[in-house]
């Protein structure tokens, strides 16, 4: 699963905790508000859970439930718990000894790059909380 995909899934079932919350939610429950496969989810959730975003809840009436702040919790602190590794990464290092001179300065240069990028797209995530996601999903305009 890409990395917006994964982010989009994260989003979609914490807009879906919030909205439900205190009442937890199963996987088959957020499966079916997400349309996501309820295995794929879990994974999901498991990650969120192991970042103290989600918490899970045992016995029969358990389930997944928002653990943070909505109006708090923002894009790059998701994106941060599912993401092992940036949207923007150049594996440039493996192949490093067989590299010529302008290789390596080619990538030396897209590393750099990518490594702006990431921190600007980042930064732009840190001003987007869940709360201002389920605002805008729900206004008018987007009926």
């Amino acid at each position: 699963m890409s990395a917006s995909n994964k982010l989009s899934t994260a989003v979609k079932a914490i807009c879906y905790l919030t909205e439900s919350y205190p009442q937890p939610k199963n996987s088959t429950e957020l499966s079916s508000y997400t349309g996501i496969n309820a295995s794929k989810l879990r994974k999901i959730l498991s990650m969120l859970v192991k970042n103290n975003i989600v918490e899970s809840a045992y016995g029969m009436s358990g389930g997944f439930v928002l653990k943070k702040d909505p109006s708090t919790l923002h894009l790059q602190e998701v994106y941060c718990a599912i993401e092992d590794r940036k949207a923007f990464y150049l594996d440039v290092k493996k192949d490093l000894a067989k590299q010529n001179k302008d290789q390596k300065r080619l990538n030396e240069y897209f590393l750099n790059l990518f490594s702006d990028i990431q921190i600007d797209i980042e930064n732009q995530m840190k001003q987007i909380t869940i709360n201002s996601i389920i605002k805008k999903i729900n206004s008018p305009q987007n009926i």
